[in-house]
């Protein structure tokens, strides 16, 4: 195996152990930082030892096992920590030597999840550690999912880190869900949403990641199947991921929703995403509340998975959902999504229509979803100078590749007409 090809195997196991190594390691250090640091020094030695030895049949484990060793090595160096030792071998030995158990580790990144939603912590630290012990994302793209400053989020990181030493690594009793769940469920969120477009790298679909999301949104509804927004949630990750395989060419590049062939989609999923909604419509009715940030999103999912062609799509609903979305909870982004189904609601007025209420909107400074956007309306209004002068801006200010090139197609295509 080259080094470039051994440098991607190991990529891969981080991408999809890493959660799970750092449950496992927090479980059993009771703090979320060394674990971190200690998996992430059993990521060097693969990459050093696995040259020579091979990738190991079950590398999750092998890392894992290292990781507690070089734990146990930690604190071999210090005193009067013999109590602490004991209890970290006897759970190596009971627990990474015996066979890789799954549902094991999937109850243990589960508790991380919570155990980051810890009440004692601002939202926004909450949710900035745990997309990046649970989610593995890097303090760059969890800066752009925040649209702050990196330094921001390093410093959320660290007190985060710092606030949760010695919080009791468990899944909460029944009644603390509701104080925590908001948080839990807007990381499984983000987490689905940089996998379902990657905000950084080559890769315009990160689909480890959103399946990662699913199937922790799936164990939660099991802990909670009560909660109306689990379940809206749930839809909306059905309902996106039914359409993963048609997004991308066989080459990777991107291909958009009104261009994709809609027989790719899994009908299966939809069918899901359509039982799981109707779930969070009876909760909603049985407990007589409205519907919340994820089932309405779900909603407006459900608008495009159920539409035969690009053109049967129900577009007033889809305005109608987003004046609901905005009234509930106000952001930029939904505003400009609101503005795109404006335009698609009406072809001959709709676009300059948009145009004004993209112009409008504020908070978009430095993302390349606003340039996007109204290239789009201009090109629609056969301003395509102006369009594509929009798509270059767009192009340059965007740090996924894939994304980047389809930016700079329309760009090159808005100039040759």
């Amino acid at each position: 195996m080259s080094t470039a090809e051994l440098q991607q195997t190991v990529d891969a196991v981080w991408r999809m152990e890493a959660a799970k190594i750092v449950a496992t390691l927090t479980r059993a250090l009771g703090d979320v930082g060394l674990a971190e640091d200690f998996a992430q020094e059993a990521l060097v030695d693969a990459l050093t030892q696995w040259p020579n030895t091979g990738v190991p049949r079950n590398p999750g484990a092998w890392l894992t096992t290292v990781a507690k060793r070089k734990a146990i090595d930690h604190w071999r160096r210090q005193d009067n920590l013999e109590a602490k030792y004991a209890v970290l071998a006897r759970d190596l030995e009971n627990r990474v030597d015996d066979a890789w158990d799954p549902d094991r580790i999937d109850d243990d990144v589960l508790r991380l999840i919570f155990m980051s939603a810890h009440p004692t912590m601002s939202p926004e630290n909450q949710i900035a550690l745990t997309l990046r012990v649970v989610g593995g994302l890097t303090t760059e793209e969890i800066a752009k999912a925040f649209l702050v400053p990196q330094a921001t989020i390093a410093q959320r990181l660290v007190r985060a880190k710092k606030a949760l030493i010695g919080v009791a690594f468990e899944v909460p009793d029944r009644s603390d869900y509701p104080q925590r769940l908001s948080s839990v469920l807007s990381v499984i969120y983000l987490v689905f949403n940089e996998g379902y477009s990657a905000s950084t790298g080559q890769r315009w679909i990160r689909d480890e990641l959103c399946s990662e999301a699913l199937r922790l949104g799936r164990v939660l509804a099991a802990l909670a199947p009560d909660e109306a927004e689990v379940h809206g949630l749930i839809a909306l990750m059905e309902f996106q991921s039914s359409r993963l395989r048609a997004r991308t060419a066989p080459d990777g590049r991107p291909i958009l929703l009104e261009d994709q062939n809609r027989a790719k989609w899994d009908r299966a999923q939809i069918q899901r995403g359509i039982a799981a909604l109707q779930r969070c419509s009876d909760v909603l009715q049985r407990r007589q509340i409205g519907w919340g940030l994820y089932s309405l999103q779900a909603a407006l999912a459900e608008c495009h998975a159920v539409a035969p062609t690009a053109a049967d799509t129900d577009w007033p609903r889809i305005v109608s959902l987003y004046d609901a979305l905005l009234q509930l909870a106000p952001s930029p982004v939904v505003e400009l999504n609101r503005a795109i189904a404006v335009a698609m609601a009406d072809p001959l007025t709709g676009p300059s229509v948009a145009l004004q209420i993209v112009d409008g909107i504020d908070g978009l400074d430095g993302s390349h979803l606003m340039p996007s956007v109204r290239g789009e309306l201009l090109s629609r209004l056969g301003r395509t100078t102006d369009a594509a002068a929009e798509f270059d801006r767009a192009a340059a200010m965007t740090d996924n590749g894939r994304e980047r090139e389809v930016l700079e197609d329309k760009a090159a295509q808005a100039r040759s007409n």
